[in-house]
């Protein structure tokens, strides 16, 4: 099954009223990975290719996306999850001191917390098996 990506280009710059960034499709397939991995739990109709087909659920996943890579750009994070952890890193012979607050989104993800209210808007998380 091919990986599913909740927003595309044209979203994001109607969501943020900014330019895309550069590489704008490999972000929001990142962000989208980084929203899935937040609806675990999550119960929701989809096709059968996996995507939402509820109109509420998909403006969820689709807001939470966008401001994923939102997020990211503003935090200078390239999607691994590394920027800003550290206030002082040193190569020779390795020092790291000031570990930054850890990541508050759920299951320990480095959620947006735009992303994250728009997902709890939605009702999909915490996710709630019936």
């Amino acid at each position: 099954m091919a990986a599913r990506v909740y927003a595309t280009s044209a979203d994001y710059i109607l969501w943020s009223g900014q330019a895309a960034p550069a590489a704008v499709d490999r972000l929001l397939a990142q962000a989208s990975r980084d929203v899935e991995d937040a609806l675990l739990t999550a119960y929701y109709c989809t096709d059968a290719d996996g995507m939402p087909t509820e109109p509420d659920v998909i403006e969820a996943l689709r807001d939470a996306t966008c401001a994923q890579v939102e997020y990211q750009q503003e935090t200078g994070d390239t999607g691994t999850g590394a920027a800003g952890r550290w206030d002082s890193v040193s190569l020779g012979p390795v020092s790291m001191s000031g570990r930054k607050d850890a990541p508050a989104g759920p299951q320990g993800l480095d959620l947006a917390p735009r992303a994250d209210r728009a997902l709890r808007r939605a009702g999909l998380v915490p996710g709630v098996i019936r």
